[in-house]
C-alpha cells in the first residue's frame, strides 16, 4: 500500500474529525513531508481535503469517490483485510473482469468495482445502462463458502443483501421484482446478475460471480428515453446522505458472512 493509500484510509476512517499530520506520519511510518506529498496527490485525484492549523486534515463532506481504502474503512476488523478489492474508473463489465479472475483462481470474496461500465449486462445478455452516478460491483463466490448453491436462493440472498443494506443505511424500502431487479415506488433502482462456471467433466460448480448495479445518485434525465420512465435513483445527483463506499461495504458484509 502506497503512502497516499495509507493516508486515504486514515482519512476515510476518521471522516468526523481532523487527524494531525504528525499522527498520520506516525501511523503510516513515514515523514511529515511524505504525508504532505500524499495529501497533495489525493487532492490532484479529486479529493477535497480540509486542512486547519493545529488540527490537521479531514475529508470534506462532499467527497463521494469510490476507493478500496474507502470501502475498507467501513468494513469491520478483521474483515477489512480479508477481501481483495479492486476499483476502476471504467470497465466494460465488472462481471467480465470478475469471471476472468475467478477462472484464474481468485479467492472467495474478491471484489471488483467500477464507477461506470461501457458494456454492462443484465439477464439474457440484455444491456444495462451504467453511467457515472451509479455503483457497479461484482463479487467472486466459491461454492464451498456458500450456505447453498441453488441459483434462485443465491439470487434471493444477494437481493436481500442489497435491499437490506439500503434500508438500514437510508431508510428507503426497496423490493425484488422479476427475480433479480430491485424497485422503489415502481421504478427500477438496481439490477442483479449471477453467472457461474463449472468443471466440464464432472459438472461440479467451481465459482459464482454476483454482479450488482445500483443507480446511486444518477441523473435519470440523462438515461435513454426507452428506460427513463422506468428507472429511479436512490438519491438525486449530489444529494446522497451516505457514501458509495459505505453502501458497497455493507453489501459485501451481508453477502460474505
Amino acid at each position: 500500500m502506497s503512502t497516499a493509500e495509507k493516508v486515504l484510509y486514515l482519512l476515510e476512517s476518521n471522516r468526523d474529525k481532523y487527524t494531525s499530520g504528525e499522527e498520520m506520519a506516525s501511523r503510516c511510518g513515514v515523514s511529515r513531508n511524505a504525508v504532505w506529498k500524499a495529501i497533495r496527490e489525493l487532492k490532484s485525484r479529486g479529493y477535497y481535503i480540509d486542512a486547519v492549523s493545529n488540527k490537521g486534515y479531514k475529508l470534506s463532506e462532499i467527497n463521494n469517490i469510490i476507493s478500496a481504502e474507502g470501502i475498507r474503512s467501513y468494513l469491520t476488523e478483521p474483515e477489512n483485510s480479508c477481501f481483495d478489492i479492486s476499483v476502476y474508473e471504467s470497465l466494460e463489465s465488472t462481471n467480465n473482469e470478475a469471471k476472468i479472475l475467478a477462472m484464474k483462481g481468485a479467492a472467495h470474496g474478491t471484489v471488483i468495482v467500477a464507477t461506470r461500465q461501457s458494456g454492462g449486462r443484465g439477464r439474457k445478455d440484455h444491456s444495462f445502462f451504467s453511467p457515472e452516478g451509479g455503483l457497479y460491483l461484482s463479487i467472486v463466490l466459491r461454492p464451498e463458502n456458500l450456505p447453498y448453491t441453488d441459483s434462485n436462493r443465491l439470487t434471493d440472498l444477494v437481493g436481500k443483501a442489497v435491499s437490506g443494506s439500503i434500508q438500514e443505511l437510508t431508510g428507503i424500502t426497496s423490493y425484488v421484482e422479476g427475480i433479480n431487479d430491485l424497485y422503489v415506488d415502481g421504478k427500477k433502482i438496481c439490477g442483479i446478475l449471477l453467472e457461474s462456471g463449472s468443471e466440464f467433466d464432472s459438472g461440479t460448480l467451481q465459482w459464482v460471480v454476483a454482479g450488482i448495479g445500483i443507480n446511486f445518485d444518477s441523473d435519470i434525465d440523462s438515461f435513454p428515453e426507452e428506460i427513463r420512465d422506468r428507472a429511479a435513483s436512490l438519491f438525486a445527483p449530489g444529494k446522497a446522505t451516505i457514501t458509495k463506499n459505505e453502501l458497497i461495504a455493507h453489501i459485501i458484509q451481508k453477502i460474505i458472512k
